[in-house]
């Protein structure tokens, strides 16, 4: 096998020769034009001698110069990198180099499109020659005439993976740490060449993986060893002198050396049949159906696009995947998303809000109240990231033997997937202990309970505390409802006492609400800030008001759903009337996910707060007392029902709403609720409920923030007189 004959068998794609055309980008000059203060990356090419004498290779290297920002792609940048690979066609062709190679600066290789330039694209006709740029440019890199290669040395999203897509062959890091196709999920699809070339390069199920699933999954990444084994990338090298062996591999693939060869048409068995597409398909489709349905148009753009892109060749993809583009840069959704991933996801959560000036307390031993299920996911959280003594407490030794038990497992889980050595594993396990007898807190920083969620509990708990630690130590909670400033009313240093809430299951939801009295001190406050850092999690300030944001907001939309049930709205029409939002579950199926007794307390000191607008139901309460744990259950095949026993507790009333009315009262209560807490500020900003909506209770990228959707359905200024942006 020579080289071409490899490299055409690399991605199985339909290569073609390059013309004049192909080569010239003056025609995106205007486009150029409109993006003039982009942050360029530049595409810089510099000769490289390749290991035993084969060859000159010319190595684009993509550096925006800027160490502490992520290269992107704009217009600019994309018409250097593909002016720079068109200026290297007459060597190859000659003979002077033997091979094309790109690479990133360190830690990047393309972190993707620039997304804020993307988003001021206000015409279907910009974002359509947006669209073809990046495929003129990466098609050239698949053109070329002698081997081209992209050398994946760290960060590879979006258009930067289709960068890699497009070379005949690709190296990949032990340490590059995230590669994705995240587009679906920032309201656009893969659409340089990435629906595309994906399928054919690993297979369209694990295309479909990596599109949709991951995607998602709030972009869920893969790093430099899950991209080789999916077969992403020819060969897995190290990190510590990647550049040096992807020269030496780039080397034997031009030499046509033959154990090379052999072995990455081994790594490149896929299955491209009738059958594992059709498999693919569905994957993908109901992939889409559950996490966004209809309500978010990218996913079903990019299904759409995927579905079709079977049958047919690269110029026929081009357009479409062009069409798709053109069509959705300029949606109301993606420039929802854009606002709910850089201004939010990206910029506040890394510049909260509230940060004291003061320096944070140094924490070297934790404290947690309570060793049940909560607590045990807090203390492995706790070890994990902090890496100091964590110490359980419960009522007896059964209990805090339970806790501990979950913590070994979930430290074996890691050590099996190879997140941790056996040290490592070991290690990790020594640092969390537990006991009966709260005296072990005598020399803590930081303690926080996890205890029954009722206030008389937490208030005997904090009293036991204060006779046992000194006056300095922060005392925190996670009460999701409960008010902090009572518990902490009897103490003596009620300064130290702050909320800490966490969100089910801790080591996967991001958010912390950081809940803070009248009388906490600013010290706890800044070591709250620290520690959710620490902990990679984020943090927002809160006043100390029941229920904080997330559950208030979801009590509220919840209450009124479960309202309008009591009333006499059919079960299936509550349910679902929420549906157009495109929110990750239903009403009902979060009650049972987060359990109805719990709903119903937390509802209750909500109403007790807060009055009339949280419906406590009565209904509820019969099924509580009757041991009915949800309202729909499900039959042999899956489809919901409401079983008899559960009917005859329920009574209801003869005022049903439609679904479109229950959507349009659900609007206007959030509206209501979030213009209450801005006007009693909870938070600092509107833009601090979005975050905590999106981090906390999967609120859609696509619309925004919860404040910008109610701006954009009106229910803002039908309910405040004015918007919330």
């Amino acid at each position: 096998m020579n080289a071409q004959s490899a490299r055409s068998s690399s991605a199985g794609t339909d290569r073609q020769a390059i013309t004049p055309a192909q080569t010239d980008f003056s025609g995106y000059a205007a486009l150029a034009e409109a993006f003039s203060d982009e942050v360029l990356t530049h595409s810089r090419v510099e000769d490289v001698a390749l290991p035993d004498d084969a060859g000159t290779l010319a190595l684009i290297r993509l550096d925006n110069d800027a160490p502490k920002r992520p290269t992107t792609l704009g217009p600019n940048s994309l018409i250097a990198f593909g002016e720079a690979v068109a200026a290297q066609l007459p060597r190859a062709e000659s003979g002077e180099i033997v091979g094309l190679a790109v690479i990133g600066k360190p830690g990047y290789l393309v972190a993707g499109a620039d997304l804020g330039a993307v988003n001021t694209i206000e015409s279907s006709e910009l974002a359509r020659t947006m669209a073809e740029l990046g495929h003129q440019a990466y098609n050239l890199l698949e053109d070329f005439p002698v081997p081209s290669f992209a050398f994946i040395n760290g960060t590879a999203l979006g258009g930067g993976l289709e960068i890699a897509l497009a070379a005949q062959w690709r190296t990949v890091s032990t340490g590059a740490k995230a590669l994705s196709l995240p587009e679906a999920f920032l309201g656009l699809i893969p659409g340089w060449g990435g629906v595309y070339r994906l399928p054919r390069l690993i297979g369209p199920e694990a295309a479909a993986q990596v599109i949709f699933s991951n995607a998602l999954a709030n972009n869920r990444t893969l790093k430099g060893p899950q991209a080789y084994e999916l077969g992403i990338a020819d060969a897995l090298l190290g990190a510590d002198d990647f550049e040096q062996e992807s020269l030496a591999f780039a080397a034997r693939v031009i030499s046509e050396d033959p154990e090379t060869l052999t072995s990455l048409t081994r790594h490149r068995d896929r299955d491209t049949s009738e059958e594992a597409w059709e498999r693919a398909v569905g994957s993908a489709r109901r992939t889409v159906a559950t996490k966004t349905g209809e309500s978010a148009p990218a996913p079903v753009k990019a299904l759409e696009v995927f579905t079709a892109g079977k049958d047919r060749d690269r110029e026929q993809d081009r357009v479409a995947e062009c069409d798709a583009l053109a069509e959705l840069m300029v949606t109301a959704e993606f420039a929802n998303t854009v606002y709910a991933f850089l201004e939010l996801v990206q910029k506040r959560a890394k510049r909260p809000a509230g940060v004291p000036e003061t320096a944070p307390r140094q924490v070297g031993k934790v404290g947690i109240v309570g060793a049940g299920l909560m607590a045990s996911q807090l203390a492995m959280v706790f070890a994990q990231h902090l890496q100091v003594p964590v110490v359980m407490t419960d009522v007896d030794d059964a209990r805090v033997a339970k806790g501990l038990d979950f913590v070994s497992s979930q430290v074996q889980k890691l050590q099996t997937k190879g997140r941790l050595s056996a040290d490592q594993a070991a290690g990790l396990k020594g640092l969390v202990t537990g006991s009966t007898d709260k005296s072990v807190y005598a020399d803590a920083d930081f303690i926080i309970e996890a205890v029954f969620e009722e206030i008389g509990v937490k208030k005997q708990v904090f009293a036991e505390l204060e006779e046992i630690v000194p006056a300095e130590t922060i005392l925190a909670t996670n009460t999701s409802s409960l008010s902090v400033t009572e518990m902490a009313a009897d103490l003596r240093h009620p300064e130290r006492v702050i909320g800490f809430h966490f969100f089910n299951p801790v080591a996967v939801m991001p958010l912390i609400e950081i809940a803070r009295t009248p009388q906490t001190a600013d010290e706890p406050i800044a070591t709250a800030f620290d520690l959710a850092a620490r902990l990679r999690k984020t943090p927002v300030l809160t006043t100390d008001s029941a229920a904080f944001v997330v559950n208030r907001i979801l009590l509220r939309l919840m209450a009124e759903v479960q309202k309008a049930f009591d009333e006499g709205t059919d079960a299936a029409t509550a349910d679902q009337a929420l549906r157009p939002i495109g929110l990750p579950m239903t009403p009902f199926t979060l009650l049972a996910m987060v359990g109805i007794p719990v709903a119903q307390h937390v509802t209750e000191s909500l109403h007790a707060a807060f009055g009339e607008r949280f419906h406590v139901s009565d209904n509820l309460q019969r099924l509580i007392e009757a041991g009915v744990t949800e309202i729909w259950s499900t039959d042999e095949e899956g489809r919901p029902y409401i079983k008899e026993e559960t009917l005859a507790l329920i009574e209801v009333g003869d005022s049903p709403r439609t679904g479109e009315q229950l959507l349009h009262d659900v609007e206007d209560a959030l509206a209501q609720e979030i213009g209450l807490m801005l006007t009693e500020g909870v938070v600092s900003s509107p833009k601090d409920i979005d975050l905590c909506m999106i981090l906390g209770a999967a609120w859609p990228m696509h619309r925004g923030g919860i404040t910008p959707y109610l701006d954009q359905i009106g229910a803002s200024e039908r309910i405040n007189g004015r918007t919330f942006h």
